[in-house]
């Protein structure tokens, strides 16, 4: 692996494609056809930046599925971001991967709005009686800029907690930036807030939607509004004045495609014309006091391990009961691969947690 800037920064982008969409023989043909290098080296400039070539194998302590995926080459380039694209390809991701995920997860869907907020509802085939005080919101990933998660990341929660699931279908950047998503879900929370008791309400999120947890919670507490019971933050970052460590060396694939470089110092599309060191745009920076239990969880080789470990110490710091759990050797968000058995560990991680801080 050698450390390089690349070329234009973008969004996180959560285009997650399950593997058994993205054909081996394709990534194959798009694989450097140069002859790779043999062995570690690293230099250091004067200004302490790496210069480095590593040998890395894929690790054994991968099921064999996983190490199957994190072997697939993928191309070092990508095409210019087209919002309009990747809109339609995550909507089409939704719909047909939800439709799959709903085999192994089965739960009804439906739509709706609450506040004046399109949501999705996500409901398990039945609810016992002692679950049917509480909800647990979603907020989807997709960079701020698509919906890749609103279905993928709810079906699962849902069916293993036996809990409805509000998935909010929230405005999108560049058209809607900072802090349109954070103020629609607190409208939703809100409305949620007249029908459920705050220590039955779960806030949780992947990626984007994981930096939207923490965000909205800053916000609940600069409103004086109750917080909920317990945050899911899931492969997320709550600081976009500096720049972590994992970014310069992961892409969305972990050590495979393009490093994508995205800091809100050069990309303005969802942070607007907000200090970055705002408290809740960056909620690193804000009072985390009192903060619910917290569970945080990522991977090895994801892009954003660095983010999300700098804001689980800031809990800790401030005595949140904060729990980390790294995976190790899987990219970003390699859990909505939901075939692979990590996956359905890390779901059923997510769903016990739920479980034992919903309703205390």
């Amino acid at each position: 692996m050698t450390v390089r800037k690349s070329a234009a920064p973008c969004l996180l982008l959560f285009a997650l494609i399950v593997m058994a969409l993205s054909p081996i023989s394709s990534a194959q043909d798009n694989a450097c056809k140069c002859t790779p290098p043999q062995s570690d080296t690293s230099f250091l400039d004067e200004h302490g930046t790496a210069h480095i070539t590593r040998v890395i194998p894929v690790p054994d302590t991968l099921s064999p599925e996983a190490q199957k995926a994190v072997a697939l080459n993928r191309p070092d380039t990508e095409p210019p971001y087209d919002a309009a694209k990747d809109r339609a390809q995550a909507d089409a991701w939704q719909q047909n991967g939800g439709e799959l995920m709903r085999k192994a997860y089965p739960v009804n869907v439906g739509k709706q709005t609450i506040a004046g907020v399109p949501v999705r509802i996500v409901t398990p085939l039945s609810v016992p009686a002692d679950k049917q005080n509480r909800v647990l919101i979603n907020v989807h990933g997709g960079g701020f800029t698509a919906d890749w998660g609103s279905m993928i990341e709810s079906i699962p929660i849902a069916n293993l907690t036996q809990t409805k699931v509000v998935s909010v279908l929230y405005s999108l950047a560049p058209e809607h930036p900072f802090p349109a998503a954070v103020n629609e879900t607190v409208a939703v929370y809100k409305e949620l807030l007249k029908t459920y008791k705050p220590q039955n309400i779960g806030l949780y999120g992947t990626s984007a939607g994981a930096v939207l947890t923490g965000e909205v919670a800053a916000r609940l507490r600069q409103l004086g509004l109750p917080l909920p019971a317990a945050l899911g933050i899931f492969s997320g970052s709550g600081d976009f004045a500096k720049f972590a460590d994992s970014m310069y060396m992961y892409g969305l694939w972990g050590l495979s495609g393009p490093i994508s470089r995205w800091t809100g110092k050069h990309d303005t599309a969802y942070t607007g014309t907000t200090d970055l060191n705002d408290p809740v745009l960056s909620p690193i920076y804000s009072d985390l006091k009192g903060f619910p239990p917290t569970l945080f969880l990522t991977s090895g080789r994801d892009l954003l391990l660095s983010n999300t470990i700098n804001l689980h110490r800031a809990f800790l710091h401030a005595g949140v009961s904060a729990q980390l759990i790294v995976f190790d050797g899987l990219w970003h968000a390699f859990w909505n691969d939901w075939n692979l058995p990590e996956s359905k560990e890390a779901h059923h991680m997510m769903a016990d947690f739920f479980d034992r801080e919903l309703g205390k």
